[in-house]
């Protein structure tokens, strides 16, 4: 036997033991799974602290929406007049408002509508984007061209502004019929950024070989969407959505704080806001608390939003 034919029958034989070397296991040395753009993104979201403060902060918030029983243990419709204005004491932490109500437990107990609010309006934001978005980036042609000007038209119009125009007319409707309001106008009038970024994902994902491929097998339009092109659209969509319900949430206040948002007896952080701003000069904390719970929830949602674009951009790797 050669020498040539001798390192070519060893080699042979070391590629089929494995590592312990036993003969007829595959050699896993130097073997590495291969690595998935989700994958990649959740080895850079573990290093960056900035995500998991917001993480941290959002749980806190969604805990304080879901169960706030958790956080306090006072009835934030609980208002004494002769405790108007009055410093910390007992479970009171911040003291009390001008009505007697617990500053505390109001900030805690206001953060279920808001949250309310802006997770439905990031749903039907999402819904709208995904369909209008798919359509759009997967047909082209016609179709494209005229949900392009839907989309051009709507994102157009001033949310703030179009939103106090339509809210103006259910001002005299019962709680739940506001919230429903605010929701609906919000996400109608909020969905064009998401679908502008679903149709841009669209349309570099149906080019793929992946679906070349689903189309040469015979898979129709309908199952090419939603089992190949769906899957690799989301993602950007998902940080779109995140960053928005922060966005929703602040709109929802501001609308509260106008007084043509959520009203009583719905508690909102814009609506003690607003009343913390009338009788600011009697006492500051009414006004701060609300205010601070309102700014570090949207702050949340949106450096989480952001630390997930950062890592699934491969760009900025």
């Amino acid at each position: 036997m050669s020498d040539f034919e001798t390192v070519a029958s060893s080699e042979n034989q070391a590629a089929r033991r494995g590592p312990s070397g036993e003969p007829g296991a595959p050699n896993q040395v130097g073997v590495q799974k291969p690595r998935s753009l989700a994958g990649d993104a959740w080895r850079d979201l573990r290093r960056n602290p900035i995500f998991w403060i917001s993480l941290v902060l959002v749980t806190v918030v969604t805990l304080m929406a879901i169960v706030p029983g958790l956080f306090t243990a006072n009835d934030p419709q609980d208002c004494v007049l002769s405790r108007q204005n009055a410093g910390p004491s007992g479970g009171a932490i911040f003291g009390y408002d001008f009505q007697g109500c617990d500053t505390y437990a109001r900030a805690v107990y206001g953060s279920r509508a808001s949250l309310l609010v802006g997770a439905l309006s990031a749903l039907f934001t999402g819904v709208i984007a995904l369909v209008v978005g798919m359509l759009a980036g997967y047909f082209g042609g016609w179709v494209d061209a005229v949900l392009s000007r839907v989309i051009d038209i709507v994102l157009g119009i001033p949310l703030l502004l179009a939103a106090i125009v339509l809210l103006k007319r259910v001002s005299t409707a019962g709680p739940n019929a506001r919230i429903t309001a605010v929701i609906f106008v919000l996400a109608v009038l909020g969905w064009t950024t998401a679908a502008r970024v679903v149709r841009s994902s669209v349309i570099t994902a149906k080019e793929q070989d992946y679906v070349a491929a689903a189309r040469m097998l015979g898979a129709g339009n309908g199952r090419i969407m939603w089992r190949h092109i769906l899957p690799n659209s989301l993602a950007p969509a998902i940080v779109v959505l995140t960053i928005a319900l922060g966005t929703f949430i602040a709109a929802e206040a501001t609308l509260s704080f106008l007084g043509i948002g959520l009203k009583a007896p719905t508690i909102s952080w814009g609506q003690d806001i607003d009343t913390g701003r009338i009788h600011m000069r009697e006492s500051s904390t009414p006004l701060i608390v609300p205010s601070a719970f309102l700014a570090l929830t949207v702050l949340a949602f949106i450096m989480l939003g952001d630390a997930i674009r950062d890592a699934f951009d491969p760009k900025l790797r």
